[in-house]
This record gives structure tokens, sequence and C-alpha cells, in this order.
């Protein structure tokens, strides 16, 4: 007899996920968490690891999206939501977008 799937259950542990995305200047990133929280995310670093050196260009930088609970640019690459959380800064009121 066959047992009965159980339901997938929401994230209950683990980091949030993305729930919105927008390029600010430079290679920087503000992302909305589904847990309230705005941060920025500095992508830079990542511009001189293999393919992450064609978002060296703005026109590639500025097609990132929100793809599932993640971030994905327009050729495929993306991260994932626990590393954006992790190398992420919380974004203070009175900044704004930079």
């Amino acid at each position: 007899m066959p047992h009965p799937t159980p339901p997938v259950a929401e994230r209950t542990v683990g980091y949030p996920g993305v729930k919105s995305v927008e390029v600010a200047s430079g290679h920087l990133l503000i992302i909305l968490f589904d847990n309230g929280e705005r941060r920025v995310f500095d992508a830079a670093p990542l511009l001189t690891v293999g393919r992450f050196k064609t978002l060296a260009s703005p026109e590639v930088f500025g097609t990132v999206r929100v793809s599932f609970d993640t971030i994905e640019w327009e050729n495929g690459l993306d991260l994932d939501p626990e590393y954006l959380y992790q190398r992420s800064e919380p974004l203070e009121a009175d900044q704004g977008e930079r």
C-alpha cells in the first residue's frame, strides 16, 4: 500500500529568500528579502572570478532579476540566497539608493 506524500513545508530554517532586487550605482544591488530586510550586496569582488567577469559590463549586470527565491542574470548566472544574505549589509533607512 503506498504511503501518502507529506505536503511540502514552508521554509522553516535557513536564510530568507529574495523578493526583489534593484541595481544601484556601481555593482551594488539593493535586495529585499522575504523577512522584510532590505540589504546592500556588493558584487564587485565577484567580477574577477570565472564567468562572473561578464557581469563587469553595466548592460549585462543590469539584467539581474528575481528567479524563484534568489537572483539571476539574463546569461544564466545566479547566486544562492544564503550567499547574498551572508555577504550583504543591512540598508540603513537614511541610505536610500546609492
